[in-house]
């Protein structure tokens, strides 16, 4: 049934998850994206709607809630239970992209009184009333006013002597999250520590909720499929790609489609203002794909490198200067590998098929040199773009590899007709 999902109809989708045993069903229906949960709820009579809705944790019904239609939006909040509205209604005051609006607000709350015989009661009553998945690993220790002292895990729990006090086994060196914190970081912080659970407070260290290690694997799909997207020269899609309308793909796709177009126009104006050069010198001409090609995929590879060191935490803003200092020798080396290949190719052509004319040689020279120029700039800007986007507040990915070769693109002109002007003066120019 999974591997068919994608190919069914909303009503077929409906029908064969209705068919399969009840137990099996919730579990499959746990496991699908937002969207297909709202679609599949949809199709449904509302008295079933209600029991499918009420099986999910609040949190995974405010993503549901969120991926349906605006019209439908109220209707649904109406199936759930006073409790349950409540919880979801204040899930969904947050951004979508906030540690907020990932937390789960139900989560096991002790007093450090307790023994661990009363924790563990407690913690299975609260364990039996949970819907969903959301099975509880911790229960935490909160003051009078909410605030969080300490948590402790049930394995503890259950090793220890019944007749122990919650508080010797608490564990008060809790790592929390803001409750206004990114879903991205969120992510860092989960792959950083290790962590199953994390709760979530505000500024007053109250606890809000928790946010568990199921939260962070959708964060992390959907930061990723946002960022390749991103570098693909498109603005992120906000919903699986089958299920975005046609207008609004194409409306994502030409806005960086018509910018990039601009772009290169100015590669025609670079190469209208070096004419004389080519008439003068032909066979220049031949050579000025392989330059801008050449600038642009180095610029697309230190790009895609930087942004994706930064995506995963292992490079930040300061470290710029190191990031600049590796790329520009990195550039500089594989600009001389490329030009010393331009430059054989050039020569051992000749010996072939004299077409460059008598200067060969000089015409091998300025190839040498300007993939040297060309490919050094081209992982210089690809390297320094994300950092000046990141410092500016925005997405580093935005820094796309089609827009940094077309950047490079008529830096690359300039440095080509520049060196031909500098090493082909008083011969073939």
């Amino acid at each position: 049934m999974a591997e068919a999902w994608p190919r069914l109809s909303a009503a077929e989708r409906t029908r064969r998850l209705k068919q399969l045993p009840p137990d099996l069903a919730h579990e499959f229906f746990f496991d699908l994206s937002a969207s297909d949960q709202a679609e599949v709820a949809l199709a449904l009579s509302p008295g079933e709607r209600r029991s499918w809705i009420r099986a999910l944790a609040p949190d995974d019904v405010a993503d549901l809630i969120q991926a349906a239609p605006l019209n439908q939006r109220g209707s649904m909040l109406a199936l759930l239970d006073e409790p349950t509205r409540a919880e979801v209604i204040a899930l969904l005051a947050y951004a979508e992209d906030e540690a907020g609006g990932l937390m789960n607000p139900r989560y096991i709350r002790v007093r450090p009184d307790m023994t661990v015989a009363e924790a563990l009661s407690y913690f299975r009553r609260q364990a039996q009333q949970r819907t969903g998945r959301d099975t509880p690993t911790y229960a935490y220790i909160l003051d009078a006013e909410g605030k969080l002292q300490g948590q402790v895990s049930l394995t503890d729990l259950i090793a220890s002597d019944a007749a122990t006090s919650v508080a010797t086994l608490m564990n008060a060196d809790v790592i929390t999250i803001p409750e206004e914190a990114d879903q991205e970081d969120v992510a860092h912080l989960f792959a950083e520590h290790g962590l199953a659970a994390a709760p979530v407070v505000d500024r007053e260290g109250r606890m809000k909720g928790v946010v568990t290690a199921d939260d962070v694997v959708a964060v992390v799909e959907e930061e990723a499929t946002e960022d390749i997207q991103k570098l693909g020269g498109s603005a992120a899609l906000d919903a699986p790609y089958l299920k975005t309308a046609f207008h609004r793909m194409v409306r994502k796709r030409a806005g960086w489609l018509s910018a990039l177009f601009l772009g290169e126009m100015l590669t025609a104006t670079a190469m209208a203002f070096f004419e004389a050069e080519i008439a003068r010198a032909v066979v220049l001409a031949l050579f000025v794909p392989l330059i801008i090609s050449s600038g642009g995929n180095s610029g697309s590879q230190a790009s895609t490198l930087v942004i994706r060191a930064m995506a995963l935490g292992e490079v930040r803003l300061r470290d710029w200067w190191r990031v600049i200092r590796r790329e520009l020798a990195a550039g500089f080396v594989l600009g001389t590998v490329l030009g010393t290949i331009g430059f054989l190719r050039i020569v051992l052509w000749q010996m072939v098929s004299p077409i460059y004319g008598q200067h060969y040689m000089l015409v091998a020279t300025t190839v040498f040199f300007s993939l040297i120029g060309v490919v050094t700039f081209g992982t210089f800007a690809g390297s320094l773009l994300p950092f000046i986007l990141r410092r500016l507040g925005f997405d580093p990915a935005s820094a796309s590899a089609p827009f940094v070769a077309t950047l490079v693109d008529v830096t690359g002109l300039v440095i080509y007709f520049s060196a031909a002007s500098l090493i082909l003066r008083g011969t073939v120019l």
